[in-house]
């Protein structure tokens, strides 16, 4: 008799985990808790020509009352 092979890695589409529905306010805890970056490049070009870049480079993350301001004055 064999056993079925179980995967660490990833949950199966057919587990219970697969399913489980993930609020909102839940995924953004888990990603402000550690931080996220956002990085993305637009050009708007014409016959090779570049007429608009835009460069965007956020960091978003929570603020913690135990880590001081860089802008306050001690």
């Amino acid at each position: 008799m064999t056993t079925p092979a179980t995967s660490t890695t990833s949950p199966s589409p057919t587990s219970p985990l697969a399913q489980r529905p993930v609020a909102l306010v839940d995924l953004l805890d888990r990603l402000l808790a550690g931080g996220v970056v956002v990085v993305g490049d637009l050009t708007l070009r014409i016959a090779d020509v570049d007429l608009v870049r835009i460069d965007l480079r956020a960091l978003i993350s929570s603020v913690s009352e135990n880590v001081p301001s860089p802008w306050e004055e001690p």
